[in-house]
């Protein structure tokens, strides 16, 4: 089932579920109790918004060998994990800025989980037990800032640098999927998710060890190789075989 969260015209935010291209409303906690109404609105007639609400985004770096050796990086023997904030975030066809302070801004197709119940102290074989679905992402990166700090606070926290979306999927298969990455229509990114150092129920039990993740929290999963600079004008599409497409355009800020 495909989820999403839409905004109709004069009206609130609300949770919806989607069938080809019309919606329905969802009545109740979506992740707990609740309702799926009729499918009688046009898709064409709402916004979608991000289709989560997170409290945390936690992200894992270098899970893909072929990324970590492109960035003369080694390859971690445990998840690497950082966090975005929660104001990085904008949905699909929502506009990426390039920050006046970087240089080289660069895309990262990723596959991204979206946590169904809080989850504390997790083993590997039950993650599935706390997955709501999966979605895609964009960890936009400030690849100049990221090689001069000591840690990765700013290159991944700037408004507009956590692109996700359009909508979550409840019945997506995450063992292998291909993941894809193309700007104005040119491949940058493609590998499979098999190719992840550490699969989704690792990564789970992992930072389930050190926080608490809750309802609508999201955890993406890491990049393949072939990462590379946006620059204003650029249209980035990332895509996960059987889960959809994320579309975004690419401005800079003057000043």
């Amino acid at each position: 089932m495909r989820i999403i969260r839409y905004k109709a015209k004069n009206e609130d935010a609300k949770y919806g579920w989607m069938l080809k291209d019309k919606i329905g409303e969802i009545d109740g906690n979506l992740f707990g109790s609740y309702k799926r109404k009729k499918v009688d609105t046009p898709l064409a007639d709402v916004s979608l918004l991000p289709p989560s609400q997170p409290s945390k985004i936690v992200c894992v770096g270098r899970n893909y060998i072929e990324h970590a050796k492109e960035l003369g990086n080694e390859v971690p023997k445990i998840p690497l994990i950082f966090m975005k904030p929660p104001s990085s975030i904008i949905g699909n066809g929502d506009t990426i800025l390039l920050p006046t302070q970087s240089r080289q801004v660069e895309h990262e197709a990723e596959l991204v989980v979206v946590i169904g119940k809080r989850a504390k102290d997790i083993i590997a074989e039950e993650a599935d037990k706390y997955i709501f679905g999966y979605t895609i992402g964009n960890d936009i990166t400030a690849r100049d800032l990221q090689q001069t700090d000591q840690q990765w606070t700013r290159a991944k926290g700037f408004d507009t640098f956590c692109s996700f979306g359009p909508w979550i999927e409840t019945e997506f298969n995450p063992a292998d999927a291909v993941v894809t990455c193309r700007v104005n229509g040119q491949m940058r990114q493609m590998a499979s998710t098999r190719d992840m150092v550490f699969d989704v129920g690792v990564l789970i039990a992992y930072i389930t060890s050190i926080m608490t993740l809750e309802p609508g929290d999201l955890l993406f999963t890491g990049t393949p190789a072939g990462v590379g600079m946006l620059v204003d004008g650029d249209e980035v599409e990332v895509e996960i075989e059987n889960l959809g497409k994320l579309t975004n355009p690419v401005q800079g800020i003057m000043g």
